[in-house]
């Protein structure tokens, strides 16, 4: 009964509704009209009556008897359908009655409501479906506090040295010099950097970053973006590395959002690697495309590889000597891959430098 769909509950109640009102019926029918029948005949042979005679009073007496036992058996059955239905209908209507108070809960602001387990498959699929939902909005909604949280702490540090400088000058302590000037200019480009950052990832978590699919060439995606850092790397920066095999296959993604992953990944290690290398290795792997960026730095202690992707988080090395950092690109890096259904993981011991490893769908499996 417990397994049973809504549908089947549903015709099942009104087959046993029907059977019990027309066993009713009969059961009456078959004892009391007998009865009664009976008893009329007993009172005819008391007063020594002929029956043949009194054909037309017998038929009359059995239509009595018939009456009066009809009458009682359809008031039983009704009794009984009414009760049964009463029944049904409560364990159908409860749950969704709970169902109800949980959802008027829930929009009035009670975000930890859920919704029962029912013993009725199709509504416990409904509150299944409900209650993902609602954890889904909690989170989100967490997730929401903390981002005003962090966004107000990182823009309060900068606008506060603005604010201070700018009195400063306003009062005339301190002189207006070009090392000045320029200070405040990077306070101001680094605000513009995180709103930006915050514009991409608001976009990207809502869906509303365009993307344009088409087969990129990974190998002179990879090659023009070690172009680009070349031009940063000196005789004491660590080497770059980008090792492409032969005839590596296309991959179906957005180009320009692509550049901008191995950008960021590719930063991000030449940014906390001193000394040693940094390699990126393309491959082809379990039918997808796969991108090894891999750096000799310092590591993620594993207490804090769980935050790697988290926004405004930055590890102990950042805060100390990378200040600068918005604290975002990864989190928007990782989401640029989501969106173009491909992964990203990281793998890290500390001393021994990290590993960050892209996926990305191969170009064949998605043309028309």
């Amino acid at each position: 009964m417990n397994n049973m769909g809504l549908r089947s509950r549903l015709f099942l109640s009104h087959l046993l509704v029907m059977i019990f009102s027309l066993s009713c019926y009969i059961v009456i029918n078959r004892y009391a009209a007998f009865r009664y029948f009976a008893d009329h005949l007993e009172d005819l042979v008391l007063n020594q009556t002929e029956i043949l005679p009194l054909k037309d009073v017998l038929i009359e007496g059995f239509a009595i008897a018939w009456h009066a036992s009809a009458g009682w058996s359809i008031f039983t059955g009704a009794i009984v359908a009414l009760l049964l239905s009463y029944w049904v209908a409560k364990r159908i209507t409860t749950p969704l009655i709970n169902m109800e108070h949980t959802t008027q809960a829930f929009a009035s602001g009670n975000l930890e409501a859920r919704i029962p387990a029912s013993s009725i498959p199709e509504i416990n699929r409904l509150g299944r479906s409900f209650n993902r939902m609602a954890l889904s909005l909690e989170q989100v909604e967490q997730k929401r506090q903390e981002m005003i949280g962090d966004l107000a702490h990182e823009l309060r540090t900068p606008l506060t040295i603005l604010r201070g400088y700018l009195e400063e000058l306003a009062d005339e302590r301190i002189a207006p010099t070009p090392l000045l000037f320029n200070q405040l200019q990077n306070r101001v480009r680094r605000l513009e950097r995180l709103v930006a950052d915050l514009q991409t990832l608001s976009k990207a978590e809502t869906g509303h970053l365009p993307l344009h699919f088409q087969a990129v060439d990974l190998a002179r995606l990879l090659r023009q973006v070690q172009e680009v850092f070349a031009t940063q790397l000196d005789e004491n920066s660590p080497r770059l590395v980008v090792n492409i095999p032969p005839a590596l296959p296309l991959a179906w993604a957005d180009p320009d959002r692509t550049e901008q992953i191995l950008l960021n990944l590719m930063g991000n290690a030449l940014r906390y690697t001193t000394q040693g290398c940094i390699s990126v290795s393309p491959s082809l792997q379990q039918d997808r495309l796969w991108i090894d960026i891999s750096d000799t730095g310092p590591g993620i202690a594993p207490e804090d590889l769980p935050h790697v992707f988290d926004r405004f988080w930055r590890s102990p090395q950042a805060q100390q000597t990378h200040s600068q950092g918005s604290g975002l690109g990864l989190a928007i890096t990782r989401r640029l891959v989501e969106l173009q259904g491909g992964t990203l993981t990281v793998q890290s011991q500390l001393g021994q430098g990290s590993t960050f490893r892209v996926s990305l769908p191969l170009a064949d499996r998605h043309r028309p």
